[in-house]
């Protein structure tokens, strides 16, 4: 895949309706599945992870095509909000966009959890960039990736 022109950038409430919009396409089958899906939990669920600090927008050639949550706490990085739009999906995108995310909690020493459905494919994107469940119920799965501390290479 040829390489994409993305970055980041804070949303604003203009974001809200069309980021929500794109949840619910790109979530809707899989909260089906699990009997969660429901417009009016999805806006209130959405919302809440909008307005908290560390939202942001994933922007491809300018054009905003998808958001995710990064989260700095006191201990880890949540990510969560983790939405592309469904023509982006399994391209590559996804994964350099993580690596960027890890990269930033390795940066800050702390180890990233986050919370995937039950039977997601997200499960095993995750696990192949070097997540762990640790634990799982009938409706989703929460994962974590250790801390990686940064090792500088010092010249004599």
């Amino acid at each position: 895949m040829p390489a994409v022109d993305w970055r980041f950038a804070p949303p604003g409430e203009a974001d809200f309706e069309p980021l929500l919009a794109l949840r619910i396409d790109v979530m809707r089958e899989h909260l089906e599945r699990v009997g969660r899906f429901k417009p009016s939990r999805a806006r209130r669920l959405f919302r809440g992870h909008f307005d908290e600090p560390g939202m942001r927008l994933i922007l491809v050639d300018g054009q905003r095509r998808g958001c995710v949550g990064f989260r700095e706490q006191a201990d880890c990085v949540k990510i969560d909000s983790f939405y592309l739009d469904r023509s982006l999906h399994n391209g590559g995108l996804g994964t350099t966009i993580l690596l960027a995310l890890l990269a930033e909690a390795d940066a800050l020493n702390k180890p990233v959890r986050l919370e995937v459905l039950t039977g997601s494919k997200a499960d095993r994107f995750y696990l192949r960039h070097g997540f762990v469940k640790v634990r799982e119920n009938e409706i989703e799965g929460e994962y974590e990736r250790p801390a990686r501390r940064l090792t500088s290479i010092s010249t004599p």
